[in-house]
């Protein structure tokens, strides 16, 4: 089974019972919606993939790592979609949550995947107990304050942002998580795995503030133009669209330098490489190669 499917099992897993007896079925029905069907599962394919480069043994926790990051990252982009942050009529080419659902279950979908992403990483861990306490750590700061996702949510509150200090929270916190929990569901010491998810954190970023601008809405799933419309910080609007290719050109670079001597370092490496080639409009990616 490959990372995907995996993945997507952990997920559909994660979330079964959900619509049993009792729960409120316009909420398992936005809960739902909100996952399936999904985006590239970045996040919980960069999980996966450090921890097989650190010689997973056994998925189980790896999994359950993985889907929960992949579920937070969900919870995140039904509240980032909201009409008080940026009213966003669509994510992932269909009617965002709250345009189909209605706001106040969107705001409770949300919240239920926040949970439901920790009790998914706590029956994990069942078989290795010892491993769940720094993977709480991990992906708990990667998400609350002071420098996790909704710190950069935050941000955008504020009327003075940092580019660094907003893109390091809003993006690369979870990214950043990603590749520490796969090291430590492998058993393997975390430490030097921070750098390679937060250069790919930013990557992605400065990737997305470029689709922004140069992509059309039908081609991303979701509406472009928005940086510019709500006064949110951008990669191109302080480096210019070339300067944010060359960005992220040099971030990918930098991403598969900072991956640790390892069993399986050299396919990591590639991996990266490779999907350094999705994240751009096609006609920049030619210039990102």
């Amino acid at each position: 089974m490959d990372a995907r499917e995996r993945i997507e099992r952990a997920l559909e897993m994660a979330l079964a019972g959900r619509q049993a007896m009792g729960c409120p079925p316009g909420l398992a029905a936005a809960v739902h919606y909100a996952v399936f069907p999904g985006g590239a599962r970045v996040r919980p394919r960069l999980c996966l993939a450090v921890a097989a480069a650190c010689g997973e043994r056994g998925p189980g926790i790896a999994d359950g790592a993985a889907a929960a990051i992949e579920l937070l990252h969900c919870a995140s982009l039904v509240h980032d979609d909201l009409p008080c942050f940026d009213d966003a009529p669509t994510r992932r080419g269909k009617a965002s949550v709250h345009c189909a659902f209605g706001e106040r279950l969107a705001v409770l979908a949300g919240d239920a995947l926040i949970v439901t992403a920790f009790e998914v990483l706590g029956r994990s861990a069942a078989s290795t107990p010892a491993r769940l306490v720094p993977l709480l750590a991990t992906i708990t700061s990667s998400v609350g304050m002071p420098t996790g996702i909704v710190a950069g949510q935050a941000w955008e509150c504020e009327s003075q942002v940092v580019l660094d200090d907003y893109q390091r929270a809003k993006t690369g916190s979870l990214f950043a998580a990603a590749a520490v929990a796969g090291a430590q569901a492998a058993g393997a010491d975390a430490t030097p795995w921070r750098a390679l998810g937060e250069r790919l954190g930013e990557a992605y970023q400065v990737a997305d503030d470029i689709q922004d601008v140069a992509s059309a809405p039908e081609q991303i799933g979701k509406p472009t133009g928005r940086d510019r419309m709500l006064g949110r910080p951008s990669a191109v609007e302080q480096f210019g669209l070339m300067g944010a290719v060359q960005r992220v050109k040099d971030l990918v670079a930098a991403a598969v330098e900072a991956v640790p001597v390892c069993a399986g370092a050299g396919s990591l490496r590639m991996l990266i490489q490779a999907e350094s080639q999705r994240i751009l409009p096609r006609d920049l990616a030619r210039l990102a190669a």
